[in-house]
């Protein structure tokens, strides 16, 4: 089984806004990923080198990366931090896992999805597996209020995919709508990773609502940005293929726009190949030219430039320190990707 290294990480990052939050955290995260290995052992073989072609498939681990970095702008000096970070890429992975069986992936990252190549029996069963870790870890860490903080934030991303589930193909779906899906779906873990920061330093009232804040809303941003690109991203340099959300019928913001704003003929096209999954080779072509045709993708950027603007706003009650930057730094890479 293969973690990917920090150092490959840290290459990756330098060509992003996320290199100053990276060094920062850096020999947490190495301690980090220490725990994922240990966790990740079993003696049924198929789990660690399931789990571990996952992992190593190239993830930012932006997630317990915030958890990491929250917990330092809070002045935390113990080790449990590196329990709920891991903690917390657990959990993003599980859902991966079951994202990808749901969706009928076959890539991911530029890889082979999981279900792929082991079946998709296997992938939802090691999802479980890490599931049942992610909450051991929960309670070495051993506070009440953080395991119900990140089991919650575990279930609301299981009615989250539950949602979206009912709105794919659903060429009714409002933006109301979606943008529950995304509250359910995205937001919960991004807001419980940065929100334990301040629960496990025993921060004021106010600096655990700032720090959800902050995460739930960068969450709903870097949700909105990957609408985007899914219908504008270059895989050499983002890792993600064009249209894999129109080939899998998924009602984004950006189709929602275009939906809305386009006449009969155009309402007509979108129920054909999303409603009723009918596409023809030249379809997605003409979906991005719908697209850009009524300003659906710069939209969708604006609308994720709005909830950015509010996780800025949020960090206004911590004093300034590099931590404080690099977090909102983590704000700027999380928009200047859909450019």
């Amino acid at each position: 089984m293969v973690v990917v290294p920090l150092d490959t990480k840290r290459e990756w990052a330098a060509r992003t806004g996320l290199q100053p939050i990276l060094d920062l955290v850096a020999s947490d995260l190495t301690a980090v990923n220490e725990v994922i290995l240990g966790r990740m052992e079993s003696n049924v073989a198929r789990i660690p080198e399931l789990a571990g072609h996952l992992i190593a498939s190239g993830g930012k681990r932006l997630r317990p990366m915030l958890t990491l970095a929250s917990a330092r702008l809070c002045g935390y000096e113990g080790r449990q931090h590196v329990l709920l970070a891991a903690c917390v890429e657990f959990i993003h992975t599980a859902t991966l896992l079951h994202d990808d069986v749901v969706d009928e992936s076959a890539l991911r990252r530029g890889s082979p999805t999981a279900n792929a190549v082991w079946g998709n029996q296997s992938s939802v069963l090691v999802g479980d597996f890490l599931f049942s870790r992610a909450f051991q870890l929960m309670v070495d860490a051993g506070s009440l209020k953080m395991l119900g903080i990140l089991s919650e934030a575990a279930a609301r991303i299981a009615e989250g995919e539950v949602l979206q589930l009912i709105t794919t193909n659903d060429t009714s779906t409002t933006e109301d709508a979606y943008l529950d899906v995304i509250m359910a779906k995205t937001a919960p873990l991004f807001a419980a990773a940065c929100r334990v920061g301040a629960v496990m330093c025993g921060r004021p009232r106010e600096e655990e609502e700032a720090l959800t804040s902050y995460g739930r809303n960068l969450g709903i941003a870097f949700q909105l940005v990957d609408d985007v690109l899914d219908y504008s991203a270059r895989e050499q340099t983002l890792g993600k293929t064009i249209g894999d959300d129109f080939r899998e019928g998924k009602i984004t913001l950006p189709v929602i726009l275009a939906y809305r704003r386009g006449n009969d003929t155009d309402r007509a096209f979108w129920h054909r190949t999303l409603g009723e999954g009918q596409q023809e080779s030249a379809d997605l072509d003409h979906a991005l030219m719908l697209l850009q045709r009524h300003g659906a993708l710069a939209e969708t950027l604006d609308r994720a430039r709005h909830y950015s603007a509010i996780a800025r706003d949020a960090l206004l009650i911590f004093p300034d320190s590099k931590v404080k930057d690099a977090m909102l730094a983590v704000i700027d890479f999380c928009i200047e990707r859909g450019h």
